[in-house]
């Protein structure tokens, strides 16, 4: 039987209350909150509310939010989540974080190709989708390794810390 959602190195699980500190400490770093729609920090109380409440039905919730739990070290590196999914065309965006303490260790590409894996192979979604900010040569390199390919630019999208970004649009459709 096929297994989904871990392999020898990485588990990707929902989200537990034990994981509230490294979800408040990433939510509330201001350095990341140009990368997404964040505009106010979260209080504990309101991440524990997300925590407890969070419904890990992507038909019901539109969106899944997966821990990314390094096996070897007994730890978590980051988050991956499906986001906007839209269960008529068959589509979900993809975020993707890990801690600065555990990047250039393999676990982006790792955490991705689960989740890639899952998407289509146990979800059957048809269409998954990421916007890149153009600068961030990590993410874009990151993203074009595991075959999503670049289909546009939005210019001027994202405001960041002193400007507005250009975003890359990248796709990836189901085999």
């Amino acid at each position: 039987m096929r297994t989904f959602l871990q392999n020898e190195q990485l588990r990707l699980r929902s989200p537990e209350p034990e994981d509230l500190e490294f979800l408040y400490r990433c939510e509330n770093d201001t350095s990341l909150w140009q990368y997404g729609s964040t505009l106010s920090p979260f209080s504990k109380y309101a991440l524990h509310q997300y925590i407890s409440q969070a419904e890990q039905n992507i038909f019901v919730s539109r969106q899944l939010r997966f821990m990314i739990d390094s096996k070897k070290d007994d730890c978590v590196v980051g988050t991956i989540d499906l986001y906007d999914f839209d269960p008529y065309h068959n589509r979900a965006g993809v975020g993707i974080l890990i801690d600065k303490a555990y990047q250039r260790r393999g676990y982006a590409t790792q955490a991705l190709k689960l989740l890639i894996e899952f998407a289509f192979g146990f979800l059957h979604i048809h269409q998954l989708y990421a916007y890149i900010p153009t600068e961030n040569s990590d993410s874009l390199a990151l993203f074009s390794k595991l075959g999503f390919e670049q289909s546009g630019v939005l210019k001027d999208w994202n405001m960041g810390l002193d400007k507005y970004k250009d975003i890359a649009v990248f796709q990836l459709i189901a085999p």
